[in-house]
């Protein structure tokens, strides 16, 4: 039996209302022509911003524990070009320490807004000491000051504990601008794979792998059954 909370499979009827605006979008077989996955996710992006309510740039991010259990969560991107996908963390946190002990991951994109998402596979590099402070002099100053405030991961006991640690960082710095601490940087993923999925009618979706090339200077598209 179905739990409550788990809809059923959509009817027919259901698919022909509510995929005729996917339809329109997603049924271009000029998809299959692209060659530069890079250039085909910065066009993705682009349309989830102006479609997807929050967080456009929002993606799933898998490592691996010390035990080799996957474990994943949602963080953000902050830079894409050919050099691959950027974003930011603790160093300390969960996340960080398995980067450091395995540098490879993967990531996930999905927009429901578009119906569409992406898979990502490759290796993790530290981004250089200034894009690390460029990114986080960005940041609004509240978020700085909660980076060091913040023991990422490790137990908390109350959240008055967590807001205690923010006012004696305010305090700390006053009026001064909080630098990047020694702990919180960013890292690059540089894909060896990516695939792009499209959702259509009856579970028929359309699936493009890239796999780049063993000199890594090239990708080759394959297509994929749903």
């Amino acid at each position: 039996m179905t739990a409550p909370a788990i809809p059923p499979s959509p009817t027919r009827e259901e698919y022909a209302r509510d995929y005729a605006a996917a339809l329109a979008r997603n049924s271009d077989e000029a998809l299959f022509d692209r060659d530069d996955p890079i250039a085909l996710v910065t066009e993705w992006l682009v349309e989830a911003r102006a479609h997807e309510i929050n967080d456009s740039n929002a993606m799933a991010l898998a490592t691996v524990d010390p035990d080799g259990l996957p474990d994943g969560r949602m963080v953000l991107l902050k830079d894409v070009d050919a050099r691959g996908f950027t974003f930011y963390s603790n160093r300390e946190s969960a996340k960080g320490q398995q980067i450091t002990a395995r540098p490879q991951a993967a990531l996930l994109f999905h927009w429901k807004s578009l119906r569409r998402q992406i898979r990502i596979r490759g290796s993790l590099t530290e981004v250089t000491a200034a894009e690390a402070d460029a990114y986080f002099a960005s940041r609004a100053r509240e978020s700085r000051i909660g980076a060091w405030a913040s023991d990422q991961s490790r137990p908390l006991a109350d959240r008055a504990t967590l807001e205690a640690a923010i006012a004696a960082q305010e305090a700390r710095f006053g009026d001064a601008e909080p630098p990047r601490p020694p702990h919180w940087t960013g890292w690059r993923l540089t894909p060896v794979q990516i695939e792009f999925w499209r959702d259509r009618p009856f579970r028929l979706h359309d699936r493009l792998r890239f796999d780049r090339d063993r000199d890594g200077e090239g990708w080759a598209p394959t297509r994929l059954y749903p």
